[in-house]
């Protein structure tokens, strides 16, 4: 009986092993094209949280009237602080500048807290602070642990409020991306400006950022 087989002489279909080494292999460089794309967009995020200030403020409980006087407070310490920025390029100006008045700042808060009728303690400090991925307006800050401007109203047990102090986007004058743009650059800017095409590594880098401070 005659055999009629395709192709040239000698040759053979592939076999399952080889489709599977195949398979295998594609997706093993998916998976490391996807890492360094990560790995990079995660190098990108270290210099965008290297550059900005957050300012924190935590209110003394959940009362109407504290969560009231909290935004008062914030307002105080903002307009006493405005005038800090004047000249600052980078976040290490901005946070000794705003050290070196740390005195001014606790009173401007003082004097509306006083002016409400209450006598909470004020605390401001500087401190570096865990913050989950948030978005301002057009902008996005990936999570991770921040510089902040902290400011801590009697017990500081209430729900918080927080923004970027700088740069200066918690201010009036400079609440859109052209601000921001202003401040961060190239691969970081491209990392702050709010794209739905970044959020899936916004996630795995917050999801990063969360196991290793569970870790410390």
């Amino acid at each position: 009986m005659l055999h009629i087989t395709n192709g040239a002489p000698g040759a053979s279909r592939p076999t399952s092993v080889h489709r599977n080494k195949l398979v295998i292999a594609l997706a093993l460089a998916l998976v490391l094209s996807c890492a360094a794309s990560v790995a990079g967009f995660s190098a990108d995020c270290t210099a965008v949280r290297s550059s900005v200030l957050r300012l924190h403020v935590l209110a003394n409980s959940d009362s109407e009237e504290d969560q009231a006087l909290k935004l008062q407070v914030r307002d105080a310490v903002l307009a006493a602080g405005s005038d800090l920025f004047d000249g600052s390029t980078t976040v290490e100006n901005a946070q000794a500048r705003l050290e070196a008045q740390s005195a001014q700042l606790e009173a401007a808060a003082a004097a509306v807290i006083a002016e409400n009728g209450c006598d909470y303690p004020i605390s401001i400090t500087f401190a570096k602070e865990y913050f989950s991925t948030r978005s301002y307006g057009d902008v996005t800050l990936p999570a991770g642990n921040y510089d902040a401007l902290k400011v801590v109203i009697g017990e500081g047990a209430g729900q918080n409020w927080w923004c970027i102090m700088f740069p200066p986007l918690c201010l009036p004058a400079a609440q859109d991306s052209a601000a921001a743009d202003a401040y961060f650059d190239g691969e970081a800017y491209q990392v702050v400006e709010h794209s739905p095409k970044y959020e899936p590594r916004f996630k795995i880098v917050e999801w990063f950022e969360n196991w290793r401070a569970s870790k410390r």
